[in-house]
């Protein structure tokens, strides 16, 4: 097994959403988790085009299981912007040709994100492992951008190996509830995402431990598939 420590200031993991105001989720989900450590591996997840024009996701990943704990919760915030886009259906479609290409609607959008992130994944996939250790200590040649955290504006500021004994409040699967959790912490955490179809997305109730703890609880460990 092995654990990191994940240290950024800002990050956002979001359901997929539309309208005027975009959601974050409260901490780091299994499916944002997943995403990272392919990055850190150099394991390209991004498969063909959809239908939609929408990056679909590789099958054949490397399966991870994977834990995800809080050393401490962040701060939820909130930032109003001018969100340029390419509107669905005819909304606006009289300014098209005078951007020649470029998006061509503005919408004023609340975007809500987390500050002071700092977290723990821990990892029990061995054949994993040794590869991430590896792109850790630079011993493997790494064709990948920067690590972020659901939005490629919020870098990390570090990831290390930490050792087990330092204590986390670790977030459990409601159903598995073989210890106490903190209910007023409830959340819905993405554990895979189909772009092509949202009815196949897989998702779960999760809360934290109501104390921070250095053994990992078997209901916080979530097999992320694809």
């Amino acid at each position: 097994m092995i654990r990191l420590r994940v240290t950024a200031p800002f990050a956002t993991f979001r359901h997929f959403a539309t309208g005027s105001f975009r959601p974050t989720i409260d901490f780091i989900t299994p499916s944002a988790a997943f995403g990272l450590l392919l990055n850190i591996a150099g394991v390209e997840m991004r498969g063909g085009e959809g239908k939609n024009g929408t990056t679909l996701i590789q099958k054949g990943l490397p399966p991870i299981k994977l834990a995800i704990g809080a050393i401490k919760f962040p701060e939820q915030q909130e930032i109003l912007q001018q969100l340029h886009n390419y509107p669905v259906g005819t909304t606006r479609k009289e300014w098209k040709p005078f951007t020649k290409g470029s998006k061509y609607n503005i919408l004023p959008v609340t975007r809500a994100f987390l500050s002071g992130i700092d977290a723990i994944i821990a990892i029990d996939s061995p054949d994993f492992e040794e590869k991430l250790r590896n792109s850790l200590e630079g011993k493997t040649q790494r064709k990948y951008g920067l690590p972020f955290l659901g939005d490629n504006s919020f870098i990390l500021d570090r990831i290390e190996e930490t050792t087990p004994s330092l204590p986390a409040y670790w977030y459990c699967c409601l159903e598995e509830p073989l210890i106490e959790l903190d209910k007023q912490r409830i959340n819905r955490f993405t554990i895979t995402i189909d772009r092509e179809d949202m009815s196949k997305t897989r998702t779960a109730l999760f809360a934290p431990t109501k104390e921070r703890i250095s053994e990992i609880p078997s209901g916080a460990w979530v097999e992320v598939i694809y």
